[in-house]
């Protein structure tokens, strides 16, 4: 028996030897662009991955990528790297192909183009699609599996959540040689967990943030860096979807 596993325990050191020697084989040709950028969303009670996903349940952290799930109460902790605001524009739902029609900068005067219906909160055109007005937040996931980068997109009753988590950012002070300065977005680490929240309209779950003190890590605080400059770079392509885009929600639209 002890034979044997020695056997094996050679065989798989030969193999990871060779793994390694062959490293990154066979994708010289991938670039960003070649790549899927996780989203990180909160399930509601009628996302699809409730009945799709083993496990999933509503106010859970669902990654789109990988289809891992997180506790929503336990939370996850990531390095926020990269912040913009998007102001994206979709066909009425059931009606597009499911990607964007279009995607404007936070400078465009799109916004002003838009009107409401009586009792409907989307921002219309008139052309019959409407815009959604996305906060999007680039982060690096610290996962005991595998840190990884992935991106949170806050919308309609969750703008609030991303104007407070920029504040928290942008108040964090370090003295330094010169002396206060603000750090870097990704020098703090961040919990994020989920609670359920409710108004007139129906009940849902969103994001809580809490800061947890600055990244002691060098190679993940490295990583961050990496990652916000390949961002701000235009290195790294979003693909969004209409089901990626989606607010948390319960019982209705907001």
């Amino acid at each position: 028996m002890n034979q044997v596993a020695k056997k094996q325990s050679t065989e798989l050191a030969l193999v990871n030897d060779m793994f390694e020697a062959d490293a990154s084989s066979g994708m010289e040709n991938m670039s960003q662009e070649d790549l899927a950028l996780p989203f990180l969303k909160v399930l509601s009670q009628l996302s699809p991955e409730l009945e799709s996903v083993e496990g999933a349940k509503a106010g859970m952290i669902f990654n789109t990528v990988s289809n891992q799930l997180y506790d929503g109460q336990k939370g996850i902790l990531v390095l926020p790297c990269y912040y913009e605001r998007k102001y994206i524009e979709w066909a009425p739902r059931g009606q597009g192909s499911g990607a964007p029609i279009n995607v404007y900068p936070a400078t465009s005067d799109v916004m002003s183009r838009t009107f409401r219906k009586p009792g409907d909160s989307k921002d219309y055109l008139e052309s019959g699609n409407y815009i959604e007005n996305s906060a999007q937040h680039y982060v690096l996931v610290l996962d005991e599996k595998g840190d990884h980068p992935a991106l949170i997109v806050m919308k309609a009753t969750q703008l609030k959540k991303s104007r407070k988590w920029n504040s928290m950012m942008m108040t964090v002070k370090m003295n330094g040689k010169n002396g206060p300065f603000t750090p870097p977005s990704y020098s703090q680490v961040y919990r994020l967990t989920t609670s359920k929240e409710s108004n007139d309209k129906g009940t849902w779950y969103g994001w809580e943030v809490e800061r947890v003190g600055p990244i002691e890590n060098q190679s993940q605080y490295l990583m961050a860096k990496g990652f916000a400059e390949s961002v701000k770079s235009g290195d790294v392509q979003v693909k969004h979807s209409d089901e990626a885009a989606e607010a948390p929600k319960a019982h209705t639209a907001f």
